[in-house]
C-alpha cells in the first residue's frame, strides 16, 4: 500500500515538473495556440466586447477595417460593432447606462465626457496611457476636452473643427470674388450674408447659405456649428468657473448674434428652414459649413462634384472674434465592462498612434495626435491647413461640464426656436438661460 502510495505521488511529481519545464519555455503574456498546446492545456477563453458608436458611413468602414486587424492580432477578442443613428445615439446610451447594461466600449463627444464620467459611467484611463497609451503624442487641446477633475476619461478618434465650403461655379457665375484661404483674413458675417443674397435663387430652390451642416437636427451636430455665432460675436454660454449662465447667454453680445441668425431664415430668407438631403453637393445651397470628413463624402458619394471646379473651402466666417468649434468624438471603456483590460487593447489599438495613421488614412478627419501630423504631408497644405491653422488659433471648446446635456439641448432649442420659429429673441434667450440653470442646479443635488 505505501508503494503504491509513493510511487502515485513521483508520477504526480513528474507530471507537475514537466508541466512548469512547458510553461517555462513558452514566450510570456502570449495567448498563442500553439504555446497552449504545448503546455496542454486548452486555449484561451474569447472575450467578446460590445462597442457602440454613432452612425457615420465613411467612419463605420474605417473602424471595420480596424476591427478586423485587431482580431487578427487579438484572436481571443471578438468586437461586437453596433452602429445607431445619430439621433438615438445620446438616448440609447443614456437608457442603457441607467439599466445597468452599457457596452464595454462607447464612443463619446469630448463635452458629454464630464456628464458620464460625474456619474462614474466610465473609468478613467490615466494607467493605461502611462503604460502604452502615448500620451504626450496628443495635442494639448485634446487632453484638456477629455480630462474632467484632473483625469483623462477617453481616448480620442481625432480633432474637429468646421470650415466654410462654398460652390465655386455659383460664384463665378454671379461675380462674386472668392475668399480668402487665409485664416487670418476670414469673411466677416455681412461679407458670407452679401455673397448669400446674391446666390439665393428661390425659383431654383437655391438658397445662399446653410449656417449648420445638418439643419436643425436633433443632435450634437447642430450646437457645435451654432455655439460659434455666440463666441463670434463676443458672449460666452457660461461663467469661467461654469457655474452661471445669467449675464452671459443673456448679454448684449448674445442678442447680437441671435438676431443675426434670425435674419438669415426669417427676413433675409437666404438660409433654408427645412434642409435638403445633400443640400451643398445638390447644389440647393451655395454656402455651407462642414469638417473635413466631408472630403471623404464627397468622394464617395459624389465624385463628380470636384474640389478646385465645383467647391472650395475657406476659413469659417467671423464677426467681433474669429472663432471656431472644437471637439470630436472618443472612446470611453464603461464602468461595468468586465474586461476593462482588453477593452483599452481594442481602444488602444484604434486611436494609439499606428492606428490613428489608419482612421486619418480612412476619414481624412483631423488628427489628435502630433505624430499624425508629422506622418502625412498633405496636412500642411490646402485644404487640410485650414483646419489645422484655424484649429491652432482659433478653436474654442465646447463647455466641459457635467449640466453639458442640458445646455447642448437648450443652445439647440435656442436656435431652432429663433431660426426656424421666427420667436422672440429676448425670450427665447430667458428660456436659454433658465434651462441652463436648471441643469446646473440639477448637478448639485
Amino acid at each position: 500500500m505505501k508503494k503504491s502510495l509513493l510511487l502515485l505521488l513521483a508520477i504526480l511529481v513528474a507530471i507537475g515538473l514537466a508541466a512548469c519545464s512547458s510553461n517555462s519555455n513558452s514566450s510570456s503574456g502570449t495567448n498563442s495556440a500553439s504555446g497552449s498546446e504545448a503546455a496542454g492545456e486548452p486555449e484561451a477563453e474569447t472575450v467578446t466586447l460590445s462597442f457602440w458608436r454613432h452612425d457615420y458611413a465613411p467612419e463605420a468602414e474605417a473602424l471595420k477595417k480596424l476591427i478586423a486587424s485587431f482580431e487578427e492580432k487579438h484572436p481571443n477578442i471578438k468586437i461586437d460593432f453596433q452602429m445607431i443613428p445619430n439621433d438615438q445615439y445620446e438616448t440609447k446610451v443614456r437608457t442603457a447606462l441607467a439599466g445597468g447594461n452599457p457596452p464595454d466600449i462607447m464612443a463619446l463627444d469630448a463635452p458629454t465626457l464630464a456628464s458620464y464620467a460625474n456619474q462614474e459611467a466610465i473609468i478613467p484611463l490615466d494607467d493605461y496611457f502611462a503604460k502604452d497609451g502615448n500620451k504626450d503624442d496628443l495635442l494639448k487641446p485634446v487632453i484638456e476636452g477629455l480630462t474632467f477633475n484632473g483625469k483623462m476619461y477617453a481616448a480620442p478618434n481625432n480633432e474637429g473643427t468646421i470650415v466654410m465650403f462654398y460652390n465655386k461655379k455659383m460664384f463665378e457665375e454671379k461675380g462674386i470674388p472668392l475668399p480668402s484661404k487665409n485664416v487670418d483674413e476670414a469673411w466677416t458675417w455681412d461679407q458670407v450674408l452679401d455673397a448669400a443674397r446674391k446666390l439665393n435663387d428661390p425659383s431654383k430652390g437655391v438658397y445662399g447659405w446653410s449656417p449648420t451642416p445638418w439643419g436643425f437636427a436633433g443632435h450634437e451636430g447642430a450646437p457645435y456649428s451654432e455655439m460659434a455665432f455666440l463666441w463670434q460675436a463676443g458672449a460666452e454660454i457660461l461663467s469661467p468657473d461654469l457655474t452661471t449662465s445669467k449675464g452671459y447667454l443673456d448679454s448684449a453680445e448674445a442678442k447680437k448674434a441671435m438676431t443675426f441668425w434670425k435674419s438669415l431664415y426669417n427676413t433675409e430668407k437666404v438660409s433654408p428652414k427645412e434642409l435638403p438631403q445633400d443640400a451643398f453637393w445638390n447644389g440647393k445651397v451655395a454656402i455651407h459649413v462642414d469638417g473635413p470628413f466631408a472630403f471623404s463624402y464627397q468622394e464617395q458619394n459624389f465624385p463628380d462634384f470636384k474640389m478646385g471646379t465645383d467647391y472650395d473651402v475657406a476659413p469659417l466666417w467671423k464677426d467681433k472674434n474669429m472663432i471656431g468649434t472644437t471637439g470630436s468624438w472618443g472612446m470611453a471603456i464603461t464602468s461595468k465592462s468586465e474586461h476593462p483590460d482588453e477593452a483599452w487593447q481594442f481602444v488602444n489599438w484604434v486611436t494609439g498612434v499606428e492606428g490613428s495613421k489608419v482612421w486619418y488614412e480612412e476619414t481624412k478627419n483631423l488628427p489628435a495626435r502630433q505624430s499624425t501630423f508629422d506622418s502625412f504631408a498633405e496636412l500642411k497644405e490646402y485644404p487640410m491647413n485650414i483646419y489645422a491653422e484655424q484649429l491652432a488659433k482659433y478653436g474654442h471648446p465646447r463647455p466641459v461640464t457635467p449640466a453639458y446635456p442640458a445646455i447642448s439641448e437648450a443652445i439647440r432649442l435656442l436656435f431652432e426656436d429663433v431660426g426656424l420659429g421666427n420667436a422672440d429673441v429676448d425670450e427665447s434667450l430667458a428660456k436659454a438661460v433658465k434651462k441652463i440653470e436648471d441643469g446646473i442646479a440639477l448637478q448639485k443635488q
